[in-house]
């Protein structure tokens, strides 16, 4: 009897791509180790050339790490990365709010705000995780420049999902509740550029974060 593969045949690139993602994601791809193609593509019962697409487009966002003649490895995220895709975001996302700003749903954001704040008194770290991304998303899906949207998206990814942490750290999560409200007072008081500004600043800073970075991404549980 043939072998089953683990995948199904239509848009075999992506469901290679997404299986290891979720590798990733769960820790059975660790930061660090390495991906061996030939294992990898007999265990999914396919050839090497959707392995090898997928293992380019991960490369491309900044997971994996193609070396010519020494291998592939799943790449470790650092403090260094993680200063350097704050100040990104904070610039795009502080961007994105200005040209934006006539066509943002206020309501809709304070909505996603109270979402986020009766999914911590519940306990349920995945609906405050999507229900943050949606309260930036208000903004920033608003821009025609599709280029901002794919670089912000992809250096969340990395720093959200990647792998994806269900970890509470419950003042920085308060803190970013109560930040989204001063977003919120902002824009309702017609200030897009003090809007942007305290994203770029604040909400994205580095510094003002650091210490709850810190404590989310390299303390040991």
């Amino acid at each position: 009897m043939a072998k089953k593969n683990l995948l199904n045949i239509k848009s075999l690139k992506e469901q290679v791509y997404e299986y290891l993602r979720k590798q990733i994601n769960k820790r059975e791809l660790k930061p660090g180790s390495s991906i061996n193609m030939d294992a990898t593509s007999k265990k999914l019962g396919i050839s090497k050339t959707p392995l090898r697409d997928a293992l380019i487009q991960l490369e491309m966002e900044g997971f994996v790490t193609i070396a010519p003649r020494r291998g592939i490895y799943v790449n470790a995220l650092t403090l260094e990365d993680i200063k350097n895709y704050y100040q990104v975001i904070g610039a795009l996302e502080s961007s994105a709010l200005i040209y934006s700003f006539k066509d943002i749903n206020i309501e809709r954001m304070e909505k996603l705000n109270n979402d986020m704040k009766n999914a911590i008194k519940s306990g349920n770290f995945n609906l405050f995780y999507k229900k943050n991304l949606e309260f930036h998303n208000s903004y920033i899906k608003l821009v025609k420049n599709k280029t901002l949207v794919k670089i912000v998206n992809n250096l969340k990814k990395q720093l959200y999902d990647f792998p994806r942490r269900e970890k509470w750290i419950k003042e920085w999560e308060k803190s970013s509740i109560v930040e989204h409200q001063q977003i919120i007072e902002l824009l309702k008081k017609g200030k897009p550029q003090e809007t942007a500004a305290f994203i770029r600043d604040v909400h994205w800073s580095f510094k003002v974060q650091e210490k709850f970075i810190t404590k989310y991404y390299f303390e040991q549980e």
